[in-house]
């Protein structure tokens, strides 16, 4: 058997690594997050499959960009990037500090076909995700979609993340 000293040594050895493969994405996130539930922890009532696609379909025709994401998620980082970049604002929904986040997730796979995240939205229509995002920049083909907005998105003061005004960087 291990010496006290020894026991917690080993402990936190096991702890370490599986603390790395955890970041790395090496183990499954239901063994590593247990029972925790996805967003913060108020006591709202939780929205039904059929209200979170509403809730999706109100946000999407409310705001010119649309980008339902997650805090941590590179991807969803670089859609905000290029947004950023060409100084468009957006509206963000961070799915993992939303009361109902896992099913606004499930919600966007029935409605997009993907449940992967960065799901971005310009002017009422899915564009993929990020890599989708970048590439549609690169090839010149983003702005004119922001440009094509109807103009109640364009005035509407959303509470969203961005650049603030919708106006574009020259």
């Amino acid at each position: 058997m291990f010496h006290p000293g020894q026991q917690r040594d080993c402990f936190l050895a096991i702890f370490s690594f599986l603390s790395m493969w955890a970041r790395a994405g090496c183990l499954p996130r239901v063994a590593w997050t247990g029972c925790r539930r996805m967003g913060n922890f108020t006591s709202s009532p939780s929205l039904s499959s059929t209200s979170c696609v509403q809730y999706v379909k109100e946000m999407v025709s409310q705001n010119c960009v649309v980008i339902f994401s997650k805090t941590t998620c590179p991807y969803c980082k670089m859609a905000k990037n290029v947004f950023n970049e060409i100084g468009a604002t957006y509206k963000v929904i961070e799915l993992d500090e939303h009361n109902d986040g896992r099913r606004v997730q499930e919600a966007l796979a029935q409605m997009t076909g993907a449940r992967t995240v960065p799901r971005v939205f310009i002017n009422g229509n899915c564009i993929g995700g990020g890599s989708d995002t970048k590439q549609l920049h690169q090839q010149g083909k983003l702005l004119p979609l922001i440009q094509q907005c109807a103009p109640c998105c364009a005035a509407s003061g959303s509470d969203g993340s961005g650049s603030g005004q919708f106006e574009f960087a020259k």
